[in-house]
């Protein structure tokens, strides 16, 4: 694979205009962290709302009961239930959404399903602002463009800025935000460097080394 080297600005330019698959292209970024993915305490996850969004619907489904039921109808969830929502998906159905949230007082009823919603990296969090009595606030938030990241065994960072139909200023500050997030998450006990190395490219692009990083962040 053919690495070529950049400022953000002219990674981001060069993957839009090589773009030549027929399909619209989503451009991807690799974040390779000084950490050391051993040890549980330099794990680096959270999550990000990208301000331009990332090009596509995010699917949320909403486990909750009462009033609740209809905010997150109104708020647009794509999928809303209660108790008849859980035991559905204890019989088979499949639950094709990018997020799941919940309220409080709802929790321990997702629990007969709670181990297939984390194999799915689904379970809801309430670090991640998805076990909330403010139900419409947070599906706005997490349609708005909210992503979850998280190091993988390598201590790299994988994620989605867009696609190539977005301007490049667009990507420049969703970019931005994935970055400054990142640098937010560095552990305690990192002392080296902590931004390795950084890639961009599209689905099917060849890959380019982002340099003058600092500039952005």
């Amino acid at each position: 694979m053919n690495m070529h080297n950049g400022s953000p600005k002219e990674c981001l330019e060069e993957i839009i205009k090589s773009a030549s698959a027929k399909f619209n292209e989503s451009i991807d970024i690799a974040v390779n962290l000084g950490i050391d993915s051993r040890k549980s305490e330099e794990q680096v996850r959270g999550i990000i709302v990208l301000p331009k969004g990332i090009g596509k619907d995010i699917k949320v489904a909403a486990f909750t009961q009462d009033k609740h039921l209809l905010e997150a109808k109104k708020a647009g969830a794509n999928i809303v239930g209660g108790e008849n929502l859980v035991e559905d998906i204890k019989r088979g159905r499949k639950l094709d959404v990018d997020w799941c949230i919940t309220t409080p007082d709802f929790i321990a009823k997702i629990t007969p399903i709670a181990k297939l919603l984390g194999t799915k990296g689904l379970m809801p969090n309430p670090k991640f602002g998805t076990v909330t009595f403010n139900v419409a606030e947070a599906i706005k938030t997490i349609k708005s463009g909210q992503i979850k990241f998280r190091t993988d065994k390598n201590g790299i960072v994988h994620g989605k800025l867009g696609n190539i139909k977005f301007a490049v200023d667009d990507l420049l500050e969703n970019l931005k935000a994935f970055l400054k997030v990142i640098k937010s998450n560095k552990p305690i006990s990192v002392k080296g460097v902590y931004f390795k190395s950084i890639f961009l490219n599209s689905t099917m692009g060849k890959a380019y080394k982002v340099s003058k990083v600092e500039d952005i962040i």
